[in-house]
């Protein structure tokens, strides 16, 4: 009985660790000088310990275009989304890739390719 209860107090203890990583679901952009990204996360946040804390805008070369910092928790907003405007996307890419991460696992979930619209200059 002691044997059942321990392992029922470690699952339950490490739940969180165990949670999947943030998942990107959904993403729109829309540029004219600059662009402004609307992307849906999808996380089993569970307090301030473990939440997705942001998403990226990714080019292909893995260089970082720009970072949505998440500030708090979403336990009951699920999935959420939430923009980002005033980003310069250099005039030769024609795709970007959106990626979320949480505070325990980092990235590492779904990530969605997002083609761009033409822009003008």
């Amino acid at each position: 009985m002691i044997q059942q209860g321990l392992l029922l107090l470690l699952w339950l203890s490490s739940s969180a660790l165990y949670a999947a990583k943030a998942d990107v679901i959904d993403a729109t952009v829309s540029c004219n000088r600059s662009c402004t990204f609307h992307v849906t996360v999808r996380h089993a946040d569970s307090g301030w310990d473990h939440y997705a804390n942001q998403w990226q805008i990714v080019a292909a070369d893995g260089a970082i275009l720009a970072t949505r910092v998440l500030y708090h928790p979403h336990e009951t907003e699920q999935p959420f989304t939430r923009s980002l405007s005033g980003v310069n996307i250099p005039a030769q890419l024609q795709q970007v890739t959106i990626r979320a991460g949480d505070l325990v696992h980092g990235f590492g979930g779904r990530e969605i390719q997002l083609a761009l619209p033409p822009r003008a200059d």
